[in-house]
């Protein structure tokens, strides 16, 4: 008995117990070298070769980025003028010496799309007997007031107007325009506005071609802005 445990002793101590081969930290398994065929070694692009790279990106960018400047500037621009303000420049006398021939000014379109307008402003209108031509004139009355003339004076609801811009140009009716009918006094129909120029001797104007259709006002005028010595408000 004694024997036989001496004996399985010596053979234990003698014969040491190794670790199952799947018995491995994972610490070994990641020191192993790999081949080289399979070490991934990230690609050199040559310095002149990149510098070009970036020049063309850069280049690229810039045409980019300027062509998206002027495309919004564009844009904004056609917005303005189609909704906000927009620049005429005036051919004719008729709102002389108000304003002048070739003088270059602001309209603005926002004011008639909330609002009517009233006598005395200053107005561009689509022209009623040539298409795509744009006028400019002074709302004299509006709907439902009478104008009439008489001696060479505006009469509007009975009341004589004061208007020094025709500075002292007397106002006459003319022959009116395709037929029309005009005698004085003369009612205004609801949602049209009588509108004459300044000029009232060189004017064809409301005398010639009636009332216009409040729907018909483009715009009320703001300022001039050339020539320069003349820059300012329109009144």
């Amino acid at each position: 008995m004694q024997g036989s445990m001496e004996e399985q002793m010596r053979i234990k101590g003698s014969s040491p117990v190794s670790a199952p081969e799947w018995f491995a930290s994972p610490a070994q398994g990641a020191m192993e070298e790999r081949p080289a065929s399979e070490v991934l070694v990230p690609e050199k692009v040559p310095v002149e070769y990149q510098g070009r790279h970036m020049r063309k990106r850069s280049l690229f960018r810039d045409v980019m980025e300027f062509a998206i400047i002027i495309l919004t500037a564009v844009i904004i621009t056609m917005l303005l003028r189609t909704f906000v303000i927009d620049n005429y420049e005036i051919p004719t006398g008729s709102m002389k010496p108000t304003i002048e021939i070739n003088d270059r000014i602001f309209a603005e379109k926002l004011s008639y799309r909330f609002a009517a307008p009233t006598p005395g402003d200053i107005v561009t209108f689509n022209d009623p007997i040539k298409v795509e031509r744009v006028l400019i004139k002074r709302c004299i009355a509006v709907g439902g007031q009478t104008i009439n003339i008489v001696n060479g004076k505006v009469i509007v609801d009975g009341v004589t107007l004061d208007e020094p811009y025709t500075h002292g140009k007397q106002t006459l009716p003319l022959g009116t325009h395709d037929g029309l009918e005009i005698t004085y006094p003369y009612l205004i129909p609801e949602g049209m506005v009588w509108v004459m120029g300044d000029n009232r001797t060189d004017s064809l104007d409301s005398r010639f071609f009636g009332p216009i259709p409040e729907d018909e006002l483009i715009g009320k005028a703001l300022f001039r802005f050339f020539p320069l010595d003349r820059f300012g408000l329109i009144k």
